[in-house]
């Protein structure tokens, strides 16, 4: 089986997962450094929503790992970019080693996302679609990797502890960690993905367990992102690291003339 189809089966497979899930295999807190205290406060909440919020209307570069492992093997898909929130508008390239299609190029602009190597649009062509419209298909992905998203899901952690003080791109950063709730899971997920994190649910009797942590360093400025999930022998994790944070972004939007309209785009790089 090609890598890509392997990645795909088994991230469909964690879902359905889901509902043999017990309260025994979730993931748990990391522990605090024996130097500081840890323990959950309405000002470790605010501390990651200022930090958020403040990247929200700034602009950064960032790298993220997105992880699946199950059955005694990891498959990794990276995406690197740049991005300028306040403006809305960005670059990022995906890329899946050993895959059948290994990378792709997105740019998001004028409130659009423009796509490469979308399947049946020609090899030099660009699909292009609203930016409200992308969708995830599958669990912790963003919406055709749209690195706001995951600050909007960071955002939304609740039950936040100070976890302790740790080092992270290349700075000293104290370390949060939350919780997300069904509805942040869900956020934009694609309706059948949906219905699946639905049943797993209402099998577990509670929410399905995704813990979140958000590195924020001195300046208060967030640093790291990660989103986690493990069950029934199956673990996913995104991490997002940022890093020059302010620098401008220079975005190159593709000539009309080059770009096709398209609805929906699948595919295991596009999330």
């Amino acid at each position: 089986m090609r890598r890509p189809l392997a990645l795909a089966a088994a991230a469909a497979l964690l879902c359905a997962g889901c509902s043999t899930a017990d309260a025994g295999s979730r993931d748990k807190p990391a522990a605090a450094s024996p130097s500081l205290s840890a323990g959950s406060s309405p000002g470790s909440g605010s501390a990651v929503r200022a930090a958020v919020a403040a990247l929200r209307e700034d602009s950064a570069r960032f790298r993220q790992e997105f992880e699946l492992e199950g059955e005694g093997q990891v498959y990794r898909l990276t995406i690197t970019g740049a991005f300028d929130f306040g403006a809305d508008k960005g670059h990022l390239a995906v890329e899946l080693p050993g895959g059948a299609i290994d990378h792709s190029d997105q740019v998001f602009a004028n409130d659009r996302i423009y796509i490469s190597g979308v399947q049946g649009i020609g090899e030099d062509a660009w699909g292009a679609m609203p930016r409200g419209k992308a969708e995830a298909h599958y669990l912790l992905r963003a919406p055709l990797n749209d690195p706001e998203h995951v600050l909007r899901q960071v955002a939304a952690m609740r039950e936040i502890s100070r976890e302790g003080e740790e080092n992270v791109q290349g700075v000293r950063a104290v370390r949060y960690r939350g919780i997300l709730d069904h509805e942040t899971v869900t956020l934009r997920m694609a309706t059948e993905v949906r219905m699946r994190v639905d049943e797993a649910r209402d099998t577990l009797g509670s929410d399905v367990p995704v813990f979140a942590d958000a590195w924020v360093d001195g300046r208060g400025r967030l640093v790291q992102a990660r989103l986690s999930v493990n069950m029934s022998g199956m673990g996913v994790t995104l991490t997002m690291g940022l890093s020059d944070i302010g620098k401008r972004v220079r975005v190159t939007v593709p000539r009309a003339a080059d770009t096709v309209p398209v609805t929906e785009v699948g595919g295991i790089l596009n999330g």
